[in-house]
């Protein structure tokens, strides 16, 4: 059973996971999509730029059956046809830019904009014949079947739409003047172009959740594959404890050269230990050279004990000196009297012993009292 629970994909797939199928060409994709956007583009071609190419066209018929002595006499082919054919280059150019834009929009809705060196290498089960029979007479192969029988559906159902609603208007289209049929043919045509492209973004909606939930299951990991996954990304159970035996040897160290200069170590008594330094020549206020709690804590009174450093358990300072301060920083001006009673009892601790005087009461301001866990206490 647990094995089974490992190998079942049951996790979505993680960040990584999808960066890496991006990377080899598996993005998301929808070829409805695409063949609508370059419909609604044609379509805006064919109302925006089509009369621009039916003039030229017209220009340029009748330039060519049109001739002065002048051509004759100095006929030049060659900027001729240069001069006929920068007619309609224009609206030829609008039509490959539009088509561009179409084709470059499609990848970029679905944020999958980009050229991927994955996409074009090399594999081998794309010439394999059995992966190319299992893709026809898959689940997949069903699935595409299923859509073009979708969209032949419904394309065809628009197109009967078109041609039955103006199918009287086409018949007695020619009873009228010529231009003025054409026109009205022109109109037809990017009507039902557009109509179609419709036709198309109704089936795009449904493709491109469809191809998102596909590729979503495809890309779906194991509780396996998410450990795999973890230890190459942040390295395996022994090398980061490996790493956190460093930190800790590092953190000793330095902790090492701090207790060494303190002036005393205030503890909770066992949970929390802070270390503090006072030079009057040098410290403005004094500074928590150290601070830790549990083993940290442990560690601090352990290097005080071998520096000979004073130790002396004020738990409520303690905690607000923990939860208040880091390591480096000059204390709170709130607890300035408290510390600065406690130091003047260290500086004459050997008078205090001979007199037989104890460690003073300081007095913790109510703002900075916490409990073990840090939230305020009264």
């Amino acid at each position: 059973m647990a094995e089974e629970s490992a190998g079942e994909r049951s996790e979505a797939p993680s960040q990584k996971k999808l960066k890496d199928a991006a990377e080899k060409g598996d993005v998301l994709q929808s070829k409805d999509l695409g063949a609508a956007l370059v419909m609604i583009v044609g379509a805006g071609w064919l109302a925006l730029g089509g009369p621009l190419l039916v003039g030229a066209l017209s220009t340029l018929l009748r330039g060519s059956l049109s001739f002065g002595r002048g051509a004759v006499d100095d006929f030049e082919p060659g900027a001729t046809l240069i001069a006929m054919l920068g007619q309609i280059m224009v609206p030829l150019a609008l039509l490959f830019g539009a088509t561009v834009v179409a084709a470059v929009g499609t990848p970029a809705l679905l944020g999958a904009f980009g050229f991927r060196w994955g996409a074009i290498a090399f594999k081998a089960e794309r010439i394999n014949p059995l992966a190319g029979i299992k893709r026809i007479f898959g689940a997949q192969g069903l699935i595409e079947l299923l859509k073009a029988i979708a969209k032949v559906t419904v394309m065809g159902a628009i197109g009967w739409w078109l041609l039955s609603s103006r199918m009287a208007r086409i018949t007695t289209m020619g009873r009228g003047d010529m231009a003025g049929a054409m026109t009205e043919l022109g109109h037809s045509f990017v009507y039902a172009v557009l109509v179609m492209a419709m036709g198309l973004v109704l089936i795009a909606g449904v493709d491109v959740p469809a191809q998102m939930i596909r590729r979503t299951a495809k890309l779906r990991m194991s509780k396996q594959d998410v450990k795999d996954e973890n230890k190459q990304s942040e390295g395996s159970p022994e090398l980061k404890g490996a790493i956190r035996r460093r930190q800790m040897e590092a953190s000793r160290r330095s902790a090492r050269s701090a207790v060494a200069e303190a002036n005393v170590v205030l503890t909770n008594p066992t949970h929390f230990a802070i270390a503090l330094r006072y030079r009057p020549a040098e410290d403005a206020a004094p500074v928590v050279v150290a601070r830790g709690r549990g083993a940290t804590a442990d560690a601090i009174r352990a290097l005080a004990e071998e520096h000979k450093v004073p130790m002396l358990s004020y738990p409520q300072l303690a905690r607000a000196l923990y939860f208040t301060t880091r390591a480096g920083q000059l204390i709170r001006e709130d607890l300035y009297v408290a510390v600065a009673t406690i130091l003047a009892f260290v500086f004459n601790i050997d008078r205090a012993v001979a007199e037989g005087r104890t460690q003073p009461v300081v007095e913790v301001p109510g703002e900075v009292r916490f409990d073990e866990n840090g939230r305020p206490s009264a």
